[in-house]
């Protein structure tokens, strides 16, 4: 059922009309007159036959024109929307130029184009094409804000303030545009009609309302995070509670509808194309007032500050409700979904610790590193490289074996699960969440009809190309038909993209290459050094530094992979913002995935896998020998790379450069000033707030934050049998992660555009995907990475007494030194003084004296058979135990779904009542009528 614009009328108040009348622009220079027709269409709308909506009251009327943030000169109307643009000279001296061709034009939106994000301040030199330039731009400016004036938006400009070269047009959008945009973009909003909002009763419902009365204390002190026992039936179109971020949201969509340049409607260009072109350099709309000092008034933006970007509230929940009417929708889904990730960390932490308590207990019982720690065995194993490497002990390892025993144990195994069953009750957990927030924040019907509605917003760089493509085309017959760009027009595009990417994951293959390299070589050098005590250290310097130096790199390409991901999007040019949005998350996340998780993959899979054997060793690059695993397994190095991997880039990456950055972008603009100190702060009390907005960073967008904390999910759930410490990092990381970003959003940025959205987009189908990998990719850890199929292998086939005693010496086979290749054996043919004949090496190998020496023995073939189905068991049994819990939670909460079908049920009945209303009401004005005739008669025939 439908439900109208016209059928909905808010009844304004006595007041309303006198507020209304302060709001009617005067004409001056800097006011521009707006029609009247606007107001009259509005009261031509409001019928008696309506809907009725909340009256509006003091408060109401406080969100629309609120005693916060910039006004305009008449300290009226509020500046909803601010647009700045450069001054090279005082307007007053200016002579206009005439229009630039066409071809020009085009080639002014190319220089533009590739000169986006330059904010640079013009020359003062008199340059002739300078000078046509830029009152070409004003020929635009005044032809747009002159469509502006169009719409019924009031504008009001201040070429005269207090930042050089800065000029700001202020825009305010009245109430007949508020009401005209809202019906357009299809906004609900609450009637007059509510009901009472029931608790369930059953125990889950009882355990949360228990949990939430516990937690009280840790909830933020903002009304927005109060629980309402009753709300309103919500319906399209919002005439009463309009609050400043939906008023900046409704500016938004008239600024990107309007058009300059429409004598030819080919050539249209929008405020995208404006600013591409640098006719505005930037578009936000304003915050509400100051957050600090003694001129700071009560407002959002300071109870933000106070009660969400302090780090001192850590350990409160965050203000959600507040968050999203400030910036936003798609913000606030954002901090909703990384507070609800940082909850459900808490257990996986609390079970991470646990499993490592566990290895630490454990150690000293642990049968195959007391074997190896035990001088009685007198082990001589074979060389870790040719020739400068002598013969060693196995009682060298001890350290490295009780450490890996730390992460190597049977709890692993078990955490595994556990994470895999984590990972979907998390993603089970946040669509529930969602859906509660869209009933909440009425979002249950926004969806793919607003979309399609918004579609025809391109960016500006697809609009210069069809522009480019339509004049070639102008003498065509097909002249007429509406310009688009094919695939054929993209191919060249897209195969220098994928051509790229290709090349760019091959840089990162090449790099971790390098880093082996490297090891091989360090360790050689080291080994050299006959001192006493260099020999012990060789390994754990040599895994350290190259896992500093993996750390290094990724954080620098990183960088890297980021700007080339967003140029070889912007070369594809997609249609619209949500397609270049999707395709450059896409690439960012390939590149910085395989950047990442390559040196992890390599220690986890690759390493001492392709060795070879002594006397017959595989060889890189000439004479690098490629380097094998510890006795105790990769594991432990494996380890040691995601801890420096996940602390590095969480600490440096994540945190400091974010923290660095801004304060060192602060402290140059400072520098360079002409002001000192005092006197920029004296002129910072005198901006005003829409000016002092203009210092701040530009908003950036939501992926980098979406990316920093999809890589730490993969870190956190792909490796987690080698690293059951990874959740803890992670909780302690999104702590200070939450509060970081806060302040950098209230403080640090200019305020977003509110965006309308239900969910998370397409960042929740990485997540799916990632926790589904994760399954296949801890299988493969536990079975190949680690000895824990060797050891349940040993104990259940091999073992005399079904114990772990012989695990050692069974997994060790024998190397003759008399079969070393020419020139490959050690310098040093002795080890304390006695000559070696026999040396021992971690494979499953037959003995020199078999009849096929050397060979795999069969031990190798059991273990390698016990793998694979360990794999294949693991992998199907939590899948199977991922789609049971899947199915099992409903991804909607049954209260939310009780409640969402109630209130459709009663807006069907309201609008059925009001219906049969509309037909009764010419017969009751009948019979009154009658009635009053009838009366008259009775009256004459009296007298």
């Amino acid at each position: 059922m439908s439900l109208y614009f016209s059928n909905v009328v808010l009844h304004r108040g006595p007041s309303a009309t006198k507020e209304e009348d302060h709001c009617i622009m005067r004409k001056s220079n800097n006011y521009w007159p707006v029609s009247s027709g606007e107001n009259q269409m509005d009261m031509d709308k409001t019928k008696d036959n309506s809907i009725a909506m909340k009256s509006l009251n003091a408060d109401d009327r406080a969100l629309l024109y609120p005693k916060l943030g910039p006004y305009f000169d008449d300290g009226q109307r509020r500046v909803d929307y601010v647009l700045t643009y450069q001054i090279a000279k005082p307007i007053s001296i200016r002579q206009k130029s005439p229009k630039m061709k066409e071809n020009n034009f085009i080639r002014k939106i190319q220089r533009s184009l590739s000169m986006r994000g330059s904010r640079a301040h013009l020359q003062p030199k008199e340059d002739p094409e300078i000078t046509s330039d830029e009152d070409d731009k004003q020929n635009k400016r005044e032809e747009f804000e002159k469509n502006l004036l169009e719409t019924g938006l009031e504008l009001e400009k201040a070429d005269e303030c207090k930042i050089a070269g800065i000029g700001f047009l202020k825009i305010h959008a009245p109430w007949a545009v508020l009401c005209r945009e809202a019906e357009f973009m299809k906004l609900k909003m609450p009637t007059n009609k509510v009901f009472e909002v029931k608790q369930a009763s059953n125990i889950v419902e009882k355990i949360r309302m228990f949990i939430h009365k516990v937690t009280s204390p840790l909830h933020p002190k903002v009304k927005s995070n109060k629980q309402e026992s009753v709300k309103s039936l919500c319906h399209p179109f919002s005439k009463e509670k309009e609050d400043l971020k939906t008023r900046s949201s409704i500016v938004y969509e008239v600024l990107k509808r309007t058009k300059c340049t429409q004598k030819d409607p080919m050539y249209s260009m929008g405020l995208s194309s404006l600013l591409a072109e640098v006719v505005y350099t930037s578009a936000y709309p304003p915050h509400d007032g100051d957050i600090e000092g003694v001129q700071a008034l009560p407002n959002d933006r300071k109870t933000l500050y106070e009660e969400w970007a302090s780090y001192c509230v850590f350990y409160k929940y965050q203000p959600i409700g507040l968050i999203r009417k400030y910036f936003g929708d798609k913000v606030g889904l954002y901090f909703a979904w990384l507070g609800v990730y940082t909850q459900m960390l808490i257990p996986a932490a609390i079970v991470g610790v646990i499993v490592f308590l566990y290895g630490c207990a454990t150690v000293d019982d642990n049968v195959p590193s007391m074997e190896i720690c035990d001088p009685r065995n007198n082990i001589t194993m074979c060389p870790l490289c040719d020739r400068a490497c002598g013969y060693w002990k196995l009682v060298a390892a001890c350290g490295t074996a009780r450490a890996s025993h730390l992460f190597d144990n049977p709890a692993t195994v078990f955490f595994s699960i556990f994470m895999a069953l984590w990972a979907v009750l998390f993603m089970e957990h946040w669509k529930r969440r969602q859906m509660r927030l869209n009933y909440v924040w009425d979002l249950t019907s926004f969806g793919e009809e607003e979309e399609e509605e918004h579609k025809d917003n391109n960016r500006a760089e697809y609009e210069l190309l069809v522009m480019q493509k339509a004049m070639r085309r102008v003498n065509s017959d097909s002249k007429n038909e509406k310009m688009k760009l094919t695939c054929t027009d993209r191919l060249p595009f897209y195969l220098n993209a994928a051509a790229m990417m290709a090349f760019m994951i091959t840089v990162t293959f090449v790099i971790v290459f390098g880093v082996v390299l490297y090891r091989i070589s360090i360790k050689t050098a080291l080994e050299i050094n006959t001192s006493a005590g260099a020999g012990y250290n060789v390994r754990a310097t040599v895994k350290t530094t190259a896992a500093i130096i993996n750390l290094i790199v990724i954080i620098i390409l990183d960088e890297i992979y980021g700007v080339i991901a967003r140029w070889l999007t912007i070369l594809e040019v997609p249609k619209t913002d949500k397609s270049f949005e999707e395709r450059l998350i896409i690439k960012t996340f390939i590149l910085k995935f395989v950047n990442a998780f390559t040196p992890i993959v390599y220690l986890a899979f690759f390493r001492g896998r392709l060795v070879g054997r002594p006397g017959n060793y595989f060889y890189v690059v000439g004479s690098y020998r490629m380097e094998e695993c510890a006795h105790a397994g990769c594991l432990m190095e494996l380890c040691i790379q995601l801890c420096i991997t996940m602390l590095g880039k969480q600490l440096i990456q994540n945190n400091l450069f974010e923290i660095a950055i801004p304060k060192l972008k602060k402290m140059l603009h400072k520098k360079t000033s002409k002001m000192d100190k005092k006197q920029q702060e004296e002129l910072i009390k005198t901006l005003q707030q829409h000016e002092k907005d203009h210092f701040l960073g530009p908003f950036v967008g939501l992926n980098p934050e979406y990316m920093e904390m999809i890589i730490q999910f993969g870190m956190v759930t792909l490796f987690v049998a080698s690293f059951p410490l990874a959740p803890l990092f992670a909780l302690l990381n999104n702590i200070i992660e939450i509060r970081l970003d806060a302040k950098k959003f209230v403080k640090e940025f200019r305020r977003p555009i509110a965006v309308r959205a239900k969910n998370i987009g397409i960042w929740y189908k990485l997540l799916r995907g990632l926790s589904k990998v994760a399954v296949i990719v801890n299988a493969f850890v536990i079975s190949f990475t680690s000895d824990f199929i060797p050891r349940l292998v040993y104990q259940y086939m091999y073992s005399p007494d079904t114990t772990m005693h012989g695990f050692v010496n069974h997994s060790l086979s024998y190397f003759n030194v008399s079969d070393f290749q020419p020139g490959t054996g050690p310098t040093q043919p002795t080890i304390q003084g006695q000559k070696v004949e026999l040396c021992r090496y971690k494979d499953y190998r037959e003995p020199p004296s078999s009849s096929t020496p050397y060979d795999f023995s069969k031990e190798f073939w059991a273990i390698l058979a016990a793998r694979l189905a360990f794999v294949v068991v693991f992998q199907n049994v939590v899948m199977l135990m991922r789609d049971f819990v899947d199915w099992l939670i409903p991804d909607i909460p049954k209260d939310i779904s009780l409640r969402i079908h109630k209130e459709k049920v009663l807006m069907v009945d309201l609008f059925m009542k009001q219906k049969h209303g509309m037909k009764l009401a010419p017969q009751e004005v009948h019979n009154r009528k009658s009635c009053t005739a009838s009366s008259s008669n009775q009256s004459l025939q009296h007298c």
